[in-house]
C-alpha cells in the first residue's frame, strides 16, 4: 500500500526523530523486527545513520543527544535511510547489517531472519536455569538463524558447549560471522542439519525457535516479513509441521534430565490443539506467558506412548 509521507527533517536529533516517526507513521511501515512502533524505529535509524550509539541518553537529560545539531548533509543521509526504509520495505536491520538482542549487537543481512526471539530473555535473567542440572553440558540451538540464541547461550553458561544447527547454509554463513565477532570460536559449533537429523546428540538442553506461521498468518503477513526468509517463518497449515517432527524425534536425542525450551508465538492454541494432551510449562517473558514453552525428555516420552496406543 503505497502512502504519502514526508521525509524527516529538523535541526537537531530530537527533531529528526520526531519527524522521522511521523514519516514512518504516514508510510504504513509494518514493525516487530526489534522495534514495536514508529517512535522506537525512527530512534534507531537516526542515532546509527549519525553514528551514534543506539542506548545514547534521550530525553531532557543534560547529557540528552536529542538537542545535539546536526549538518543539513546529515539530514540528507537520514531521509535517505528513511527514503529506503519505507520503499524496501525491509526490516531496518536488513537496512543496519546490525540488531541488538539483550543488548548484545549481532550482524544480520537477508540470508537469516532478523533475531527477536524471546527465548532471548529466558537466556538473560535465568529463568529456565532451575529446569537444568549442574551435568548440563551440551546445548542445541536449532533453527539457529544468525546464531544469536546460540551466542547468548554460550555467554550465559560459560560452562557449557554450544551447537548451533539450522538447514540454511546461508544462515549458518550469518551464524558463522556473530560467532566469530563475539569470540566464541571455541565453544560454539555450526551445523548443517535437516531437524534432529545431523545433530543426534543427546543434549541436555534442546533451545529452538523453529519456523511456526500457520498458513492463514503467512498470507497476511506485512511486506516486512516477506522480505525475511519463508523457511524459517512458514510452519504449515496450522504452523505446527516442523514442530510435530521435533516432538518426535526429540527424546532420542535427548539425556534423561534434558529440557526442550520451544518458541511458538501465536500460536498457542494450535499448539495446544495438535498436543492436547501434552504437560508443558508456559514460560513468562515480556509478551505474556503464550509465547514460549518448557516440556521435559519425561513428558516427550510419555507423549510418544501415547500416541503409539
Amino acid at each position: 500500500m503505497s502512502h504519502a509521507y514526508t521525509l524527516p527533517h529538523g535541526a537537531t536529533v530530537g527533531a529528526l526523530i520526531d519527524s522521522g516517526a511521523q514519516c514512518l507513521t504516514q508510510a504504513g511501515v509494518g514493525f516487530g523486527h526489534g522495534t514495536a512502533n514508529a517512535e522506537e524505529e525512527a530512534i534507531w535509524l537516526v542515532l546509527w545513520q549519525l553514528g551514534l550509539p543506539i542506548d545514547a541518553p534521550l530525553g531532557d537529560d543534560e547529557d540528552s543527544v536529542e538537542n545535539q545539531p546536526v549538518t543539513p548533509e546529515q539530514q540528507a543521509l537520514v531521509a535517505t535511510l528513511f527514503k529506503e526504509r519505507i520503499a524496501s520495505r525491509k526490516p531496518a536491520a536488513y537496512l543496519t547489517r546490525e540488531a541488538w538482542l539483550m543488548g548484545v549487537p549481532f550482524y544480520v543481512d537477508e540470508r537469516a531472519i532478523v533475531p527477536r526471539s524471546f527465548i532471548a530473555e529466558l537466556l538473560a535473567d535465568g529463568s529456565i536455569d532451575h529446569f537444568l542440572s549442574d551435568k548440563t553440558r551440551q546445548v542445541l540451538d536449532l533453527c539457529t538463524g544468525n546464531g544469536s540464541l546460540a551466542c547468548l547461550a554460550a555467554m550465559a553458561w560459560p560452562e557449557v558447549a554450544v551447537t548451533g544447527a539450522d538447514i540454511s547454509t546461508d544462515a549458518l554463513a550469518v551464524a558463522r560471522i556473530n560467532v566469530d565477532k563475539h569470540g566464541l570460536q571455541e565453544r560454539v559449533t555450526l551445523v548443517e542439519t535437516d531437524g534432529l537429523r545431523q545433530v543426534p546428540g543427546p543434549w541436555d538442553l534442546i533451545l529452538c525457535n523453529p519456523p511456526y506461521v500457520n498458513a492463514d498468518s503467512m498470507a497476511k503477513l506485512p511486506a516486512e516479513y516477506l522480505a525475511e526468509p519463508e523457511l524459517a517463518l512458514a510452519g504449515g497449515t496450522d504452523g505446527m509441521d516442523f514442530i510435530r517432527q521435533l516432538l518426535a524425534d526429540a527424546p532420542a536425542c535427548m539425556t534423561d534430565d534434558a529440557v526442550l525450551v520451544l518458541e511458538i508465538g501465536n500460536e498457542r492454541p494450535f499448539f495446544e490443539a495438535a498436543f492436547p494432551e501434552l504437560l508443558v510449562y508456559w514460560l513468562d517473558t515480556s509478551v505474556g506467558e503464550d509465547a514460549v514453552l518448557l516440556v521435559t525428555r519425561q513428558e516427550l516420552v510419555a507423549q510418544t506412548q501415547r500416541t503409539a496406543q
